[in-house]
């Protein structure tokens, strides 16, 4: 059984669902397409597997599984999906432009400081921010294509000192449980007057910042974008999902020694 993707839900606090683990079994490479299964991430889930070895993760097509068995992790150049979009600042890197729907100019922000601008369409803003694992979010302006929303977004990362275009995982991480500057982030919106706020929660209480491990045992706390937190043995962790996708799943959990942690978060 190979983990193949997962996808992020809104931890088990929506009805949209709990993120989950995409698996297929194959029995040896170069098998027939096998049936895509999903492993769900509700909190208080109990995963006892152990992770094996890692190659390419293949493909996905109409809910079936394509296995590959090039080593590079978690995607081979054949299987690897850019998207040219996500580098966009107003001029089109495709051969033809197809963002012409509506699109939003957003802020999000995520424990403790960090602050993004970003853009998606309208009708899946709030759909994308929980992707993103933000901790709030806020509409500053909508355009009427995708091009112009870039510009937008650019001009605003380049004139505004606390935006970022992008915040990376382990920034994410650290943040885990901490609490969001209030202050900060309301001084930011003064500058922008946004049309629509956004709050999320995520069911996070944690005395202790997760240690940062790869393993899919343990019980489910909580997911946040694509982190997923654990606990195990009175320790908690957190694992990038992505950093699963490509691996064996073994049943059973694994007995290797685990970084416990030490110590709480400062006052």
């Amino acid at each position: 059984m190979q983990i193949v993707g997962y996808d992020s839900g809104v931890g088990g606090t929506d009805a949209s669902g709990p993120a989950g683990l995409l698996v297929a079994r194959h029995q040896r490479s170069g098998d027939d397409p096998a049936p895509v299964e999903r492993i769900d991430l509700t909190p208080g889930t109990e995963l006892a597997y152990s992770l094996g070895d890692r190659r390419c993760a293949g493909t996905i097509h109409d809910g079936s599984h394509i296995a590959c068995s090039a080593a590079q992790t978690p995607y081979c150049v054949s299987h690897q999906n850019v998207w040219v979009c996500a580098r966009c600042t107003g001029t089109c890197l495709k051969e033809e432009m197809d963002c012409l729907e509506e699109h939003a100019v957003y802020l999000a922000a995520f424990a403790p400081d960090r602050f993004k601008v970003g853009v998606t369409r309208t009708w899946r803003l709030e759909t994308r921010l929980e992707e993103q694992g933000a901790d709030r979010g806020a509409r500053i302006r909508t355009a009427e294509n995708g091009r112009i929303a870039r510009e937008i977004e650019a001009e605003r990362a380049n004139e505004v000192e606390e935006l970022v275009d992008r915040v990376r995982v382990s920034e994410k991480r650290a943040g885990l449980g901490a609490s969001l500057d209030e202050r900060a982030w309301n001084r930011l919106l003064e500058r922008f007057e946004p049309d629509r706020r956004f709050e999320f929660e995520y069911g996070i209480d944690l005395d202790e910042r997760p240690i940062d491990e790869t393993m899919a045992s343990g019980r489910v706390l909580t997911t946040k974008g694509r982190l997923l937190v654990l606990e195990r043995g009175g320790s908690t962790y957190a694992v990038d999902l992505r950093d699963l996708v490509g691996h064996d799943l073994i049943e059973g959990r694994s007995a290797r020694d685990l970084q416990s942690n030490l110590g709480a978060f400062e006052p």
